[in-house]
């Protein structure tokens, strides 16, 4: 890189420092990559397809798909296994439909399953915060 670019980046970067904090960009290559844990989707398929055995922990993952193609099927799975390895779960039942018999027959520990029924879509986000910043819950 050139000394003006140089200079360019440098002066660009201590303005977003500046007005954004320390380390709000950062140089990849300055540090360690973090290994990430997984919990499994409960398909042996999908874990392989996603490259690391499952849903990496500590991530915001979005389940997307059309009307009954699996997403809530998918998600009981994951809670099971999360449940099955010794974590906390909540669901948030947006929908207000969930089965709990069909749960169980999926091996969620229903008993030990956090749920909440969300009046609108800003309260299940405020709850979902919550339960985030507790530290105490390992999949929502």
């Amino acid at each position: 890189m050139d000394d003006n670019k140089r200079k360019a980046l440098g002066a660009a970067l201590a303005q977003i420092e500046k007005q954004f904090g320390k380390n709000t960009v950062m140089r990849l290559g300055d540090h360690t990559a973090e290994s990430i844990g997984a919990i499994s989707t409960g398909s042996l398929g999908l874990d392989i397809a996603l490259g690391i055995g499952g849903l990496p922990k500590g991530r915001i993952v979005e389940i997307y798909g059309p009307e009954s193609s699996g997403k809530t099927t998918l998600t009981l799975q994951v809670i099971a296994e999360c449940q099955r390895q010794g974590g906390t779960a909540a669901f948030i039942d947006a929908e207000h439909a969930l089965d709990p018999t069909y749960a169980r027959k999926l091996g969620v520990d229903v008993d030990n399953l956090l749920v909440t029924q969300p009046d609108n879509g800003e309260q299940a986000l405020e709850i979902a915060d919550m339960l985030v910043r507790s530290g105490a819950v390992d999949v929502i």
